[in-house]
């Protein structure tokens, strides 16, 4: 690989850019696409490749395309997959694992330091400050997920608010659908949109019936890796107040 093109590729992780590096596996040429157009790179390309480029970026899964030009081999570099949780309860022991395991860089939040310690989460980055106070700073991209699990209004709402001024692809709460009805009023009191609320996933899950913690995460992780897939499921709460 190129230097110039090394260099793209770390500048576009840091800048959380998505790009596309098309290899030719007869040449091995390769070059960078970004945005539907060739950035990087000495290797010609059709428009099959480019097409098959952008499909690659949307669905972000690596391919191997065959074309009249060739084969070629399509990685899609980008900022990593994060998932926030905040709230160190029992449901978190079970998720946070689970999400490293499907490939999530997890952070978890909780002030509780009586529950939010490394016996409990090991491996696991813990901030133990209020959300509101240093989910500003992680940044939540397109390809963050942000997930309250306390249940607790001064703790899960500060973080909702932070996470909706965000353009996290995610935004789970747990509770009851009643409990989100009432957290939702709150939000539009402090100016949040109907269509801002309803980026909420709440309660928070694929309906699978789930009781137990662990099934319950099971849940959860399913319900945002299909929005990161897909990206085409709703919230199940109304964010009607009447």
């Amino acid at each position: 690989m190129k230097l110039a093109i090394l260099e793209l590729l770390d500048r576009a992780a840091r800048e959380g850019r998505e790009v596309v590096l098309v290899t030719d596996l007869a040449s091995g040429a390769q070059a960078v696409i970004e945005g539907g157009a060739r950035v990087a790179g000495d290797l010609v390309l059709s428009d099959d490749v480019v097409s098959s480029a952008e499909t690659a970026q949307a669905t972000r899964e690596n391919r191997h395309v065959e074309t009249g030009e060739g084969a070629f081999f399509l990685q899609v570099y980008g900022p990593a997959l994060r998932m926030i949780v905040v709230g160190a309860v029992h449901i978190a022991q079970a998720l946070v694992p689970m999400a490293r395991l499907a490939g999530f860089d997890v952070t978890l939040i909780d002030p509780r330091t009586a529950f939010a310690t490394p016996e409990r989460f090991p491996e696991t980055r813990i901030l133990t400050e209020w959300a509101e106070t240093v989910l500003p700073g992680l940044a939540p991209d397109s390809r963050t997920a942000v997930i309250t699990l306390t249940h607790d209004p001064k703790l899960d709402e500060p973080a909702l608010a932070a996470a909706l001024r965000s353009p996290a692809f995610y935004i789970g709460a747990l509770g009851s659908r009643r409990s989100a009805v009432s957290r939702n009023k709150r939000l539009a009191r402090l100016g949040f949109s109907d269509a801002e609320i309803g980026r909420i996933h709440g309660p928070v899950g694929l309906p699978l019936g789930a009781v137990t913690p662990a099934e319950i995460a099971v849940a959860i992780l399913a319900e945002a890796v299909k929005v990161l897939r897909t990206g085409s499921l709703m919230s199940t709460v109304s964010v009607c107040y009447s």
